[in-house]
């Protein structure tokens, strides 16, 4: 397991350096003018295009600007943006609080996903089985600003149970309509592949051979069949979580919540493309590692599988 996990970290190295270059490459290359209305209505002065030029090296080509980008970014300096904000204060303001959101919406669909795919999965073709169905596949057909608009009317608006914008202080309570809104989709599939997960290793031969012993439904269940079951979804867990913090644009539009989904949008609306690579960095990181949990916790769930 040790060579294994250094394996690993040795791969993700390349990994991350290809995917940081193409997203500082993609987002660079976008045409126009960078400088474009930094000075109101006018064009900017020809010092001062001139001066900010050279502080951030663009007239540089790609692969200088990626190398003095990547020289910073290893000693924790993420850049400025070019109103001289340290854009590592932007992630911290508002990486907390979309991680903080799509925690929520993890743990939603780990819980309403799964449980819906368990109990559809032991009793097929039922009433349940039938409403799980119709209701994921609404979730599924369903936009997310749509499933947004909606619940922030009926519940904030029209019934008053929940507040319609998330406050500053960004409440667990506040967040559980719009962890439920950024993760609707996903507990729609977690269900549905839960639910086929769980019907075809209800036929395999240790569920039966259990069954045979007399042991209690409940641990044949729990024990045997869960834990087998598990690894695909563990799988979309696993990698939702940047998803879901690359995707929460919408949500946090929705909800009034300053994210790095805001953030983002903000700095392509002014073309700050720095700020733009500086978040994409981190959600980057956030699926390598978490692509990483995944596959050691596979030998947990799994005994057969074993890595050298």
């Amino acid at each position: 397991m040790g060579r294994y996990l250094l394996r690993r970290l040795l791969q993700l190295v390349p990994v991350f350096i290809g995917t940081t270059f193409l997203i500082y490459w993609l987002v660079w290359a976008v045409p126009g003018d960078p400088f474009a209305g930094k000075c109101g209505e006018r064009r900017c002065p020809d010092q001062y295009i001139a001066f900010m030029t050279d502080k951030y090296h663009l007239d540089q080509n790609v692969f200088v600007q990626y190398a003095n980008y990547m020289k910073n970014l290893l000693q924790g300096d993420f850049g400025q943006t070019f109103s001289q904000q340290e854009i590592s204060d932007i992630i911290a303001t508002a990486y907390p609080n979309t991680l903080k959101l799509a925690l929520v919406a993890l743990a939603i669909e780990a819980v309403v996903g799964l449980g819906a795919g368990v109990l559809t999965g032991l009793r097929r073709n039922g009433f349940l089985d039938n409403l799980v169905l119709v209701s994921t596949l609404f979730l599924i057909a369903l936009p997310v600003f749509v499933v947004g608009f909606v619940l922030q009317w009926l519940l904030g608006v029209q019934w008053h149970i929940v507040k319609p914008t998330v406050s500053s202080e960004m409440r667990w309570s506040e967040l559980i309509v719009p962890g439920f809104v950024l993760g609707s989709a996903s507990v729609a599939y977690i269900a549905r592949v839960a639910r086929t997960s769980i019907a075809e290793n209800r036929r395999a031969d240790y569920v039966r051979t259990a069954i045979a012993k007399g042991l209690p439904m409940r641990r044949v269940v729990g024990v045997h069949l869960l834990r087998n079951s598990l690894i695909p979804v563990v799988t979309l867990l696993g990698t939702d979580l940047g998803a879901l913090m690359g995707g929460a644009i919408v949500t946090e539009g929705i909800f009034q919540i300053n994210g790095i989904g805001r953030s983002v949008y903000r700095a392509i609306v002014t073309k700050e493309s720095a700020t733009v690579v500086g978040i994409v960095v981190i959600l980057v990181l956030v699926y390598l590692v978490m692509n990483l949990l995944v596959d050691l916790l596979y030998a947990a769930l799994d005994p057969r599988i074993r890595y050298e």
